[in-house]
C-alpha cells in the first residue's frame, strides 16, 4: 500500500490499484464459496424446487377402472329389454355370458364401460352397451340389441360390429357385417363412418369382399 502514499514513485499507482483489485476479486470468491448471500445462492432460487414440481394437467379419464357387477348393472337398468334381462343365466359355474372393457369414450374424468351380452351355446353377440359414469352412478347412452352385434373402444372411438343375415343364412354363416365406427358429441354417440363387409360365396375366394361409405350426417 505504500505505492498510494508516494505520487513521485513511477507506478506507484497503478501497482496499488491492482492490489485492490486483486483483493475485491479474492473477497467476491470469498463470498461465492459460502454459505451466506453471494450470487450462488441467487442461482440457486432460479430453479427452484416448487417450480420443477409444478403440477401437470392430468388427461380425462385417467383415473383407474374400478370394478363393476355389470350383470347387476343391466338387471337395473330399464333401458335393458327384457328379452335381454331373460338370457342372463349363468353358462355354467357361475359364469356369465358378459364381456366388460373400461375405456375413454366420452371425455369424462372416469373411465367408460362397454358392456357386450352374448349367447352360451354359441357366443354370438344379442346385445351391447355404452355406460359413462355421472354422479358416482352408470348412465346407459348407447345401446344395440340385434344379433350378432359386438362393440369394442378403439383409439377413444366405440365401434359397432354386426352381422348380416340373408334368408336362409345359417347363424355360422352370415352373408356379410356392418362395422360402424362411433364418436361422442356433446351428449350422444354419432355415426362417423361405416364400412360393409359381404361374405364370398365362391369358393377359393378370399371369403370377402369390402364396401366402405362416407361419413354419416346422423
Amino acid at each position: 500500500m505504500r505505492g498510494l502514499r508516494d505520487p513521485g514513485r513511477p507506478g506507484g499507482f497503478a501497482v496499488g490499484t491492482a492490489l485492490t483489485a486483486l483483493a475485491a476479486v479474492g473477497l467476491l470468491a470469498s463470498g461465492c464459496s459460502t454459505g451466506g448471500t453471494g450470487t450462488r445462492d441467487e442461482g440457486a432460487a432460479v430453479t427452484s424446487p416448487v417450480e420443477r414440481g409444478a403440477a401437470t394437467p392430468t388427461a380425462p379419464a385417467s383415473a383407474p377402472a374400478k370394478t363393476v357387477n355389470a350383470v347387476a348393472l343391466l338387471r337395473k337398468d330399464p333401458l335393458v329389454s327384457p328379452r335381454i334381462k331373460a338370457d342372463l343365466r349363468p353358462c355354467g359355474e357361475g359364469t356369465y355370458p358378459v364381456d366388460t372393457s373400461y375405456g375413454n369414450l366420452t371425455g369424462g374424468t372416469a373411465p367408460d364401460l362397454v358392456v357386450n351380452v352374448m349367447t352360451c351355446a354359441d357366443s354370438v353377440g344379442v346385445g351391447t352397451y355404452v355406460y359413462r359414469e355421472r354422479n358416482e352412478e352408470y348412465q346407459n347412452v348407447f345401446a344395440a340389441e340385434e344379433p350378432a352385434v359386438y362393440a369394442t373402444i378403439d383409439r377413444g372411438e366405440l365401434v359397432v360390429t354386426q352381422q348380416v343375415y340373408a334368408k336362409g343364412d345359417p347363424l355360422s354363416f352370415p352373408s356379410g357385417e356392418d362395422v360402424v365406427t362411433y364418436s361422442w358429441a356433446d351428449t350422444k354417440f354419432s355415426e362417423r363412418y361405416r364400412v360393409r363387409n359381404d361374405y364370398s360365396r365362391a369358393a377359393g375366394g378370399d371369403g370377402s369382399s369390402v364396401t366402405e361409405h362416407a361419413p354419416s350426417d346422423n
